[in-house]
């Protein structure tokens, strides 16, 4: 693909995302007044806020967004499936797990949130979910009804 149209591709899905990207960057606005350091990351095509002062720990994505509790997303961390006990998987990279949601959102827009809601939520079985895992363990596969 060219990069002119992947660059056009990626402005779209960030416009399409955009409505929340808008409540991403209001969370991470709130969290800087706690603490909380915002930086743009060209890899996950996110502005990320590190150190994000509420969660349980991790990361939420919102948008072209993410909200990270720790300091760096190059941790390597459990799948949704390992820490289930559905599958004993080596673990992955914070970031790339949080990247194929930024192109879950780029793809699908204000549509992610509902669709996420509908595949379960926060659970190891959500295609959302099982999709980032596997992105994150072979760069391919993001699109949640994928079979890569």
């Amino acid at each position: 693909m060219p990069i002119a149209l992947l660059r056009a591709l990626q402005v779209l899905g960030a416009l399409w995302a955009l409505p929340v990207s808008v409540l991403g960057l209001a969370l991470g606005a709130a969290g800087m007044a706690a603490g909380a350091r915002a930086r743009f990351s060209g890899r996950d095509l996110a502005l990320v806020f590190r150190r994000f002062p509420w969660g349980p720990g991790g990361a939420l994505t919102l948008g072209n967004v993410i909200l990270h509790t720790g300091e760096s997303m190059d941790r390597r961390c459990n799948t949704y499936a390992h820490d289930a006990g559905h599958a004993v998987e080596p673990q992955i990279v914070l970031a790339d797990h949080e990247r194929a949601h930024v192109y879950q959102y780029m793809a699908l827009g204000v549509l992610f949130l509902p669709l996420y809601a509908l595949g379960g939520g926060v659970s190891a079985r959500n295609p959302f979910e099982r999709a980032a895992d596997r992105y994150a363990h072979t760069g391919r596969g993001w699109w949640p009804w994928s079979r890569a």
